[in-house]
């Protein structure tokens, strides 16, 4: 789902993506994770359930995701 994001919220980056590009921006939410494009903070946000965040985020460690 994207929509445009509610404000204010706390954006965080990985710190092992400081300088890098194509990077994403999470901010926690109720039962949701908001992700948006670091270098486009002013354009589309998706939210995604945390439990679907944790399931892509797994299959996506294990090497299942072709990123």
């Amino acid at each position: 789902m994207t929509t445009p994001a509610p404000s204010p919220l706390n954006w965080r980056k990985a710190t092992a993506s400081q300088g890098s590009q194509g990077c994403v921006e999470l901010a926690p939410l109720p039962g949701l994770i908001a992700v948006r494009d670091s270098k486009d903070p002013d354009g589309p946000t998706m939210f995604l359930a945390r439990d679907a965040w944790r399931r892509l985020t797994e299959q996506a460690n294990r090497g299942n995701l072709d990123l």
